[in-house]
């Protein structure tokens, strides 16, 4: 498996683990690697997003997603609220919105999902990509904080306020 930035060229490789869950955990043990969602790519996703479950609610017919009619459901646990649009009649999840308890941002994570198809084949070089074929390696490992460039300058401290009172002025 590999890890490919392209701003930086570089990429990061290392064996794959026999099963995707295995080969997630492995990238964010290792290299701290997560991403939203990533829960859909277990064996059982039902399981892991409704672990510890504090309320469900069905929210009821929603519209179209992607042009598919949906019917929307929420629930919530102690570290997350995830709305769920799901397709009338194929039952797939069209769309899902999460917003995780601990995070400072409050930010919304977003997926839209459409043209499913289900166990495809693909070929091997599918997942190839010529750019990370040609970056430089580096280790498959949790990013470290990089040393400033020879010859820079650390930014300036700010300056800390005094709590003294001003001296009195002799007349």
């Amino acid at each position: 498996m590999m890890a490919y930035v392209p701003e930086a060229h570089l990429v990061a490789v290392a064996d794959a683990p026999p099963t995707i869950e295995a080969a997630l955990k492995m990238a964010s043990d290792k290299a701290a690697i997560y991403y939203p969602f990533m829960d859909l790519l277990l064996p059982d996703p039902y399981a892991v997003m409704t672990n510890k479950v504090l309320h469900a609610f069905y929210i009821g017919p929603s519209g179209a997603v992607g042009g598919v009619p949906t019917e929307a459901v929420a629930w919530a646990t102690n570290d997350v609220f995830i709305q769920m649009w799901v397709g009338t009649e194929d039952k797939l999840p069209r769309r899902i919105r999460a917003m995780f308890a601990n995070d400072p941002l409050k930010l919304r994570h977003d997926m839209q999902l459409s043209n499913w198809q289900i166990d495809p084949s693909h070929a091997a070089d599918t997942f190839a990509s010529a750019k990370a074929q040609t970056a430089p390696r580096i280790p498959f490992a949790k990013p470290v904080a990089v040393p400033p460039p020879p010859g820079s300058k650390p930014a300036p401290k700010a300056a800390k306020p005094t709590n003294a009172a001003p001296s009195p002025k002799t007349p």
